[in-house]
């Protein structure tokens, strides 16, 4: 039996396995846009924010 995902952004089935070297997603464009989107900010994971991983504003180090 073959398990099949559906790709998260274009929602190809896509078979899971070797022979489908992007997956979850069906083809290195769809990758890609989810990349962009992670590195946009679109998408996020929630949670709160360590205080002690936050740059130190007196060391002159920019949080964005």
């Amino acid at each position: 039996m073959v398990t099949k995902v559906n790709c998260p952004n274009c929602q190809t089935p896509v078979e899971w396995g070797p022979q489908s070297p992007f997956r979850p997603f069906c083809s290195k464009r769809c990758q890609l846009i989810d990349l962009g989107e992670w590195a946009d900010e679109e998408k996020r994971i929630p949670g709160e924010i360590n205080p002690d991983l936050l740059p130190d504003p007196d060391a002159g180090e920019e949080w964005r």
